[in-house]
């Protein structure tokens, strides 16, 4: 009985003769992937386009220092933005924000009447609001509340115990001569405020934190699917309260810039700027549906809210259709958002031709 015969192998292709005839042989061409479209990509271009398009019908509009007094009001809120990444990406909504930065204006500026360091002013303001936080985090966590009603109820308590503090009018007798006040409120880097500095700084601080860290992917992991991340023992209480109090220290960073720069305190500050922050961090890529979230983005899309309100003024739009105005440009850049990330995900897994 015969052995049948292993079959040959696939024929390939003759070796060079030589050391010429290998250096002039064909070589296959390497398929190139094209390169993932940033998530922020979109919103960005979304800015630079909307500044362009101001700028062309308003040439003052591009001036340097327009620039920086609308990127400079835009801060206050951006850095709410930010820290409202780390909830949302968690299926959490803070809507407690609005109320700790009215409440840390307040608190800091009668530290400082009272004769309390400026600096360490800060620092209690930001420990406080920090605090608050992560109350908020487990009062949602262990009595099992959803965030929405928790964090709306302590808005209003945190509102009310400001202009309780205040006795509901504005404290206004603050040292203008105080470092404090002069490096952050007035000061300047290269002709750029300081607030602008410390924006940008808390973006590429929080943007390291949300996509490089341990912390970050377990936010993004619970966002993604609580009951897949439970099952694979992450610690769910410990990052809700931490991701809260997070959204709480951004708030309280605002509050402390927002008192560096008025020298005063004002219980009625930051009205619906809670709304303002979600609908920018919206804006930027953050969905309510968690798992997903881009600091950068956020930034953006408050910078293109803070662009279009300058916008209406040197357009001379009357007041009154101002937030009409803005809750336009807000509804069609919130209904956008998923139609952009369904273009990115139908370029994704191409491949360029070789």
């Amino acid at each position: 009985m015969s052995v049948p015969r292993p079959p040959d192998p696939p024929p390939s292709a003759p070796a060079p003769a030589n050391d010429e005839d290998a250096a002039t042989a064909p070589r296959p061409r390497a398929r190139r992937r094209r390169r993932p479209v940033p998530d922020e990509a979109g919103v960005v271009g979304v800015l630079v386009l909307l500044v362009a398009a101001v700028g062309l019908l308003q040439p003052d509009f591009l001036r340097t220092d327009n620039l920086l007094t609308t990127a400079h009001n835009s801060v206050y809120v951006g850095l709410m933005a930010c820290g409202m990444v780390f909830a949302l990406a968690m299926r959490e909504v803070d809507l407690s924000v609005g109320g700790m930065y009215a409440m840390g204006v307040v608190v800091g500026a009668l530290l400082i009447r009272e004769g309390t360091p400026t600096w360490a002013a800060a620092v209690a303001v930001l420990a406080l609001t920090a605090l608050l936080g992560a109350v908020n985090g487990a009062v949602t966590t262990y009595l099992r509340l959803p965030s929405f009603i928790v964090t709306l109820a302590t808005a209003m308590l945190l509102r009310g115990v400001g202009l309780a503090l205040a006795e509901g009018k504005q404290i206004t007798d603050l040292p203008p001569d105080d470092a404090f006040f002069r490096v952050l409120g007035g000061g300047e880097l290269l002709g750029v405020p300081n607030a602008v500095w410390v924006f940008a700084a808390a973006v590429a601080a929080l943007t390291v934190l949300f996509t490089r860290t341990r912390f970050g992917a377990r936010v993004r992991a619970i966002g993604s699917n609580p009951e897949a991340a439970e099952f694979g023992g992450l610690p769910i209480a410990r990052t809700r309260i931490a991701a809260l109090a997070l959204s709480g220290l951004m708030a309280g960073f605002a509050a402390v810039l927002a008192l560096a720069f008025f020298i005063a305190g004002d219980p009625t500050i930051g009205q619906g700027y809670e709304l303002t922050a979600i609908a920018a961090a919206i804006i930027g890529g953050t969905p309510l549906k968690g798992g997903l979230g881009s600091v950068l983005g956020a930034a953006a899309g408050c910078l293109i809210l803070g662009v279009v309100t300058a916008a209406l003024v040197f357009f001379e739009v009357p007041i009154n259709w101002t937030t009409f105005a803005t809750g336009g440009v807000i509804l069609v850049a919130v209904g956008a958002a998923p139609l952009l990330r369904r273009v990115r995900e139908l370029r994704g897994p191409r491949t360029a031709r070789p």
